[in-house]
């Protein structure tokens, strides 16, 4: 049996290339639906199956999430579940930033950094109880690097993966629907916020979160058997606030900024290339891996950032490989990672690690696509307004 990307769902194949199905890519509770709703590709994140597409265009997509409501399959975000007495010391341990304060029912943009300071992951912390917290992740093998951690600094912890799959609702209606499903109280959940709400007897965790800026809910599904019927009550409820099924849209997130762990950086990355300084203060008391390096980088600068770019030339041909990018004297400065023609703002936008000299907003800089068309461009802030 084989996925096949962009067009053609699952059918019995043999010979051929594909995406072959097996025990190590993961099916979940959800997939029966999305493949009954019209996907029309899957990618691999966490050894896990994302939908990547349907029926409709990208561009009808996005237009869709910005003004209506979408759920989608995001069981990929895989959970590592932190549990003992020493939970937070190793959470400690794994982050720049500072958790001290971290109340129960709360969530956290934590990136998680290597001896190096490189980043392994940029996952959302929940803490769960004083003991007990979740790292939901992004495309990065966690639990192996927090098993051995715990084993190796002989932390009093257990490191597992729960049987936990996070069913996005996302859009500017998810928030009526999620009402109309679960109940007025959770409009009084706080952004980065979660509760638990009953689903036919069970006790289900929904969060104020998701990849998009459009606003919506996460819900952290526990009970793979019953994930079709939750599946069928948020469409049936949905259908009055025009619910489509969906997948992050590429347009919207890199018009809200929103980057991907190995697309936009890696290991071979750190925080303040990525921006990400402003989740954490190196003057705090805690240590944490990576800590003298990172204290290094800040001293000496860093040489490239995360920038926007706005480019001309008509929609750019798909970036299945990185655009390079070019400062107005032929110099390659950077290359663009994700990239996509945004119907809104009459450009193609792109993310792109920027050279220090030429990261300015206003610099003007040229692209080279793979349809062999320089393009000029110019560097913007993110998010695209």
């Amino acid at each position: 049996m084989v996925i096949l990307f962009g067009g053609l769902s699952r059918r019995i194949f043999m010979g051929g290339s594909g995406l072959n199905m097996s025990r190590r890519i993961r099916r979940t509770p959800f997939t029966d639906k999305v493949e009954s709703y019209g996907v029309t590709g899957f990618t691999v994140v966490n050894h896990m199956l994302l939908p990547k597409s349907f029926k409709k265009s990208v561009e009808e997509d996005y237009w869709h999430l910005r003004e209506n409501v979408q759920i989608w399959d995001v069981s990929c975000q895989r959970q590592v579940e932190i549990l003992g007495p020493d939970a937070e010391k190793l959470v400690q341990i794994m982050t720049p930033r500072s958790i001290s304060k971290m109340r129960i029912g709360q969530c956290l943009y934590v990136p998680l950094l290597d001896e190096n300071a490189g980043i392994i992951n940029d996952p959302v912390l929940l803490k769960l109880d004083k003991n007990r917290f979740w790292l939901s992740i992004a495309d990065s093998d966690v639990l192996l690097w927090t098993k051995g951690l715990a084993y190796g600094l002989n932390l009093n912890v257990k490191i597992l993966e729960p049987q936990v799959f996070p069913l996005a609702i996302q859009g500017p209606k998810a928030e009526d629907l999620m009402a109309y499903v679960f109940g007025e109280k959770i409009r009084s959940i706080n952004f980065f916020n979660f509760k638990y709400f009953d689903f036919l007897g069970t006790q289900q965790l929904v969060a104020r979160s998701g990849y998009s800026k459009q606003g919506g809910f996460e819900i952290y599904f526990n009970g793979f058997d019953l994930g079709p019927k939750l599946w069928d009550l948020i469409w049936e409820n949905g259908k009055k606030f025009n619910i489509s099924a969906g997948c992050p849209n590429l347009i919207e997130r890199i018009e809200g900024g929103l980057l991907s762990y190995g697309n936009e950086f890696t290991i071979e990355n750190n925080p303040f290339e990525c921006n990400f300084d402003k989740f954490f203060k190196l003057d705090s008391d805690h240590n944490f891996i990576g800590k003298e390096n990172l204290e290094k980088i800040k001293k000496g600068g860093i040489n490239k950032k995360i920038k926007g770019v706005l480019f001309d030339g008509g929609p750019c041909p798909p970036c299945t490989k990185p655009f390079p990018v070019f400062s107005k004297k032929g110099k390659k400065i950077g290359q663009i990672t994700s990239g996509i023609f945004n119907p809104r703002l009459e450009k193609n936008t792109g993310l792109s690690m920027i050279d220090n000299d030429f990261w300015d907003d206003g610099n003007l800089l040229d692209i080279k696509t793979f349809d062999n068309v320089l393009r000029e461009g110019i560097v913007s802030s993110l998010p695209f307004n």
